[in-house]
């Protein structure tokens, strides 16, 4: 396989958005209930997420979706891996902040 480096980085980096993700949506709910967070998605579609929600969980479950894809997938385009590390860049630069606005 040619991206096993690439492909062990990016299982990282979805562990890492797994963890930040459930404490992110933690503390959404914490802010829905303090009359706070009234938006309907975290990314807008142009963004490349097919996913629409007002969680970070649902967001990273579509990630490790198709990155299972990829990893079983006998090619892989550079493009698909391109549109990938796209979103999950996406994706951890807004947990992180998101973190830091505590």
């Amino acid at each position: 396989m040619p991206y096993t480096n690439v492909f062990l980085q990016i299982k990282e980096n979805l562990q890492i958005a797994y963890r930040q993700a459930i404490d992110s949506d933690t503390r959404l709910d914490e802010l829905r209930k303090a009359g706070h967070g009234k938006f309907v998605a975290i990314f807008t579609e142009d963004q490349g997420f097919t996913e629409s929600s007002n969680r970070f969980l649902p967001y990273v479950q579509e990630l490790v979706a198709e990155f299972d894809a990829m990893q079983s997938s006998t090619h892989v385009a550079p493009e698909t891996l391109e549109s990938f590390v796209k979103k999950l860049a996406a994706l951890l630069q807004t947990l992180q902040v998101f973190k830091q606005s505590k």
